[in-house]
């Protein structure tokens, strides 16, 4: 059975229309990013380990359920800081620990530059967030990072996937999941996502580049 997730909403829909869409201002921008985030993180934790939990309500005593594991969101650096607030929203004891890397243009593969996982205390279960899945070569460096701190699962969460991308992961780590709001069908010369939505992070920040 496929681990990949495309969630499928209407709102996910209006939202994706808003992040691809070049006219769209920068704040408009990331507040789509952000609704979107928060929808696909109530998918992409709907299966989380829980166990019981006595609660006193202001009437009586009753019993519930409380999560049982230790999360840690993984934003790639740095469009996936754009993701990290809703996400927080939803897991507000979540730790948050951050892997920094950029894309090698004439090679398309990325590169780090800031990693300050410690040694021990790795969550059970890792959500890495990056608004564009393109290549797959970020993802899956931060998978092999996230595996070698001994994280035992991990869920990547994405706007826009490539399905070559999507693809790639699968290949390498046949068991993570991957959630999406869209795939897309192919990369250009210059290894963007099409149609996608040009680059997640300066439309994020608003540092257009130009030349």
């Amino acid at each position: 059975m496929s681990l990949v997730h495309r969630v499928e909403h209407p709102l996910i829909e209006h939202h994706l229309c808003t992040i691809r869409d070049k006219e769209t201002r920068p704040s408009e921008f990331r507040a789509a990013v952000q609704r979107l985030s928060m929808i696909i993180g109530v998918y992409a934790t709907q299966d989380l380990s829980t166990k019981p939990r006595l609660v006193k309500t202001p009437i009586c005593d009753t019993t519930g359920e409380c999560l049982s594991v230790h999360i840690g969101i993984v934003p790639i650096l740095r469009a996936g800081l754009g993701m990290v607030d809703p996400i927080l929203e939803l897991l507000p004891e979540a730790a948050v620990w951050h892997l920094g890397l950029y894309r090698n243009e004439e090679t398309a593969e990325p590169v780090g530059y800031y990693d300050k996982l410690p040694h021990e205390n790795a969550p059970n279960v890792a959500l890495v967030v990056d608004p564009m899945l393109a290549t797959g070569g970020s993802i899956d460096l931060v998978i092999r990072r996230l595996r070698q701190w001994g994280v035992s699962e991990i869920r990547v969460l994405s706007l826009i996937a490539s399905k070559p991308g999507i693809d790639r992961v699968q290949q390498d780590f046949p068991d993570v999941k991957i959630y999406v709001a869209a795939i897309d069908p192919e990369l250009n010369e210059q290894s963007y996502i099409v149609p996608g939505l040009g680059d997640a992070g300066d439309r994020i920040f608003d540092t257009p580049q130009h030349g």
